[in-house]
């Protein structure tokens, strides 16, 4: 049967809509049971179209839905969906992994282009999908031989914070001796006399930092200035905690008890040695030791790196360390009118660019954290200021201030009016700075999981309470603030939970405030704002299915061996086999006939050696205009020195899709070679984003 994703194409946003396709059969191919049935306050078909266009089924049966008053923060919202499956690398065997940069980078970890450094970010973001296997994989990558130690990385942390969202707990100490054997690795960067970690900027994936700029006398600092960092420090602490508390889930005391002395002697180092009175901030202080720097000094800056901490928990409920938060707000020193500055302003080596990339013969600026924003740094401050509003004694920042800088940073997300994040910005401009082939829709941050966990207020936690504290201001005149949101079937501890606000009560008829629903049932309506719990049963928990694709080869040597009618040089062929998927026009993944004036062209897999074979998926890249989808397709499989076409189950194939899904499913054959036939393709080129093959 050949079974296609469809809704009605809606792309307001790109350049060009895509052209509306019939389609016969509507069906969620990779299906999840989502548990309970949940709310119904959001028409979850419409807004997937609306939102994602063919693609819509993947998004309606794996995201929470959202909306709120402010719809910038909405369009976001959705992006930052789409953009976290585009990062979705399928790597056949060991599942799925997620990227940092679509194209790939020399940095990476090869052949899989994973980048240690981000999976904090993803793990935190992903957790809120339905079907576990995505973090599932992940996890057991990076765990088995993935994290490469390129970078300093919570991720242990974010494993355990994924473990809060989800209750598995059989995952979540899986890997429990790889956690510890990885943390102890670490030792290498350890002082032992100080009880700190150092690091150099660069491998605190935040080059051109004022420890690497001042210890090369002002002249560089791509590479150097080993510094005992708050970034590091509170990243060890984290994974630490997360051990200990790993390791009680898992029955052994000592480990725990092991690890929580090992947190505490780092959060003790930390607050006695990285704090700075003079600066009133966590700052760090030099290891290296030259003509320039020397060895202990503070270096002479403020940098946003020093609200890592409270990313973590890390400070003391204590007024001497929250007076640090005073410094986010001046103008004059993070508070850029257009984002928050990474240093600040006074330091005499603000925003000096000092490193370039040359592409096309032109010079362009590359990465630095001398004082552009970044979305890297700019989520770790939004985590330590929710834990900050939630879990401290404070006034120097508020809800109001949250949502302030939640809608600043949204507006970063867009790129000559459309949704594309980019690297690095100007926090006095505007402007993006680095530009680059590589900088479109970067995963190096998180978004959705601010709106989830700080906006809408659900706090993850061990027990079997749901707690709720939207960050949104009291007052009811507040500018930063909203009118309504809606965050409908979060999956939480295998329950699906939606948070209802609504200041006038008007716009859902719910009652004014806050109301929660738990499986579809209303547990709570019209609250005032404020702190609340709820319990729920214990956690319910859905195996999901694991495929293999048979099709991939990212590493563009051995078998499956791609080959076409035309076109094939390799650096296309390739694209249609590498484990990614996405549909931004601005960024090329697929290998095209364009060119061909055949009346029948193809694209060809040679396995190798005989392999099972019962479906194949198909994902087109559509423009309506350079670019559609074939009028039909042939599966064909060789055997006895022929090709013969695939025996459908079901009816013969309807119009593939375009910017979505297509689903060939046939009576499972062996078979060394599989090749896709198109029909008529020179009514408009064909640009095949990728073929996957499966055995059932």
């Amino acid at each position: 049967m050949f079974v296609t994703h469809c809704c009605l194409t809606n792309r307001k946003n790109w350049p060009m809509r895509l052209m509306l396709i019939a389609v016969l059969v509507v069906l969620a191919v990779t299906t999840v049971d989502a548990g309970p049935a949940g709310s119904k306050i959001l028409p979850a078909a419409r807004v997937c179209a609306a939102h994602f266009g063919n693609d819509a089924p993947w998004f309606e049966h794996n995201i929470p839905l959202f909306e709120c008053s402010d719809p910038q923060i909405t369009r976001i919202y959705y992006y930052r969906w789409e953009l976290y499956k585009a990062h979705l690398k399928d790597i056949g065997q060991r599942g799925y992994i997620v990227t940092e940069f679509l194209d790939d980078v020399g940095w990476a970890w090869n052949p899989y282009q994973s980048l240690n450094d981000a999976t904090a970010f993803h793990i935190n973001e992903g957790r809120w999908l339905r079907d576990n296997r995505y973090l599932d994989n992940y996890i057991d990558y990076m765990y088995a031989g993935g994290n490469d130690r390129h970078f300093s990385e919570a991720i242990t942390a974010a494993v355990y914070g994924r473990y809060l969202a989800n209750g598995d707990r059989t995952f979540a100490i899986k890997h429990l001796s790889a956690m510890t054997n990885l943390f102890e690795r670490w030792s290498d960067h350890y002082d032992a006399a100080k009880g700190l970690y150092f690091i150099e900027p660069i491998a605190d994936a935040t080059e051109y930092s004022i420890a690497s700029i001042d210890a090369s006398g002002g002249i560089d600092g791509f590479l150097h200035g080993e510094a005992f960092r708050p970034t590091i420090n509170s990243f060890m602490y984290a994974n630490a905690r997360a051990i200990s508390a790993l390791g009680t889930l898992a029955g052994d005391a000592s480990l725990s008890r092991a690890y929580a002395a090992k947190a505490e002697s780092i959060k003790a180092a930390v607050q006695a040695c990285l704090w700075n009175q003079g600066f009133v901030h966590f700052v760090d202080r030099f290891k290296a030791n030259n003509q320039f720097v020397h060895y202990w000094d503070y270096i002479r800056g403020r940098e946003l790196a020093g609200y890592v901490p409270w990313s973590f928990e890390l400070p003391d409920n204590d007024a001497t360390y929250n007076r640090s938060w005073q410094h986010l707000l001046r103008t004059d020193e993070f508070a850029g009118p257009h984002g928050l500055r990474t240093v600040e302003p006074a330091y005499e080596y603000y925003m000096r660019q000092y490193r370039y990339a040359e592409v096309n013969g032109q010079q362009r600026p590359e990465c630095e954290w001398n004082g552009p924003t970044w979305p890297f740094d700019t989520t770790l401050v939004l985590q330590g200021m929710a834990n900050l509003l939630n879990d401290y004694n404070q006034d120097k920042v508020g809800a109001s201030d949250y949502v302030r800088l939640l809608k600043q940073y949204t507006g970063q997300h867009f790129l000559n009016g459309q949704p594309d994040l980019q690297e690095d910005y100007n926090p006095d401009t505007g402007k993006v700075i680095v530009g680059l082939p590589r900088s479109h829709h970067y995963n190096h941050s998180a978004y959705n999981d601010l709106i989830i966990t700080g906006m809408a207020g659900l706090r993850p936690r061990a027990d079997d309470l749901l707690e709720i504290n939207p960050l949104i201001p009291v007052e009811t005149t507040a500018a930063d603030s909203f009118d309504y949101f809606c965050l409908e079937n979060v999956s939480y501890h295998g329950h699906l939970v939606t948070i209802l606000y609504d200041r006038t009560g008007r716009h859902y008829g719910r009652g004014i405030g806050v109301t929660v629903f738990v499986d579809g049932v209303c547990e709570l309506k019209g609250s005032p704002l404020g702190r609340k719990t709820i319990a729920l049963s214990a956690p319910q928990l859905t195996p999901t299915t694991r495929l293999v694709d048979l099709a991939v080869n990212f590493a563009k040597t051995g078998f499956p061996v791609p080959s076409a009618s035309i076109n094939n040089a390799a650096n296309e062929l390739y694209q249609a086999v590498d484990g990614r998927v996405w549909f931004f026009p601005n960024v090329r993944n697929y290998w095209s006939n364009q060119g061909s004036t055949a009346t029948e062209d193809w694209y060809q897999l040679d396995f190798g050696s005989p392999v099972r074979v019962g479906s194949v998926r198909l994902y087109f890249y559509g423009d309506g205009v350079k670019f559609r989808s074939p009028r039909g397709c042939t599966v064909q499989y060789w055997t006895d020195d022929a090709w013969v076409n695939a025996e459908w189950v079901g009816k013969s194939p309807s119009h593939p899709l375009a910017n979505g899904e297509n689903v060939i499913s046939f009576s499972p054959v062996n078979t060394s070679k599989l090749r896709v036939v198109f029909a008529d393709p020179r009514r408009a080129a064909i640009a095949l984003v990728e073929i996957k093959a499966f055995d059932h």
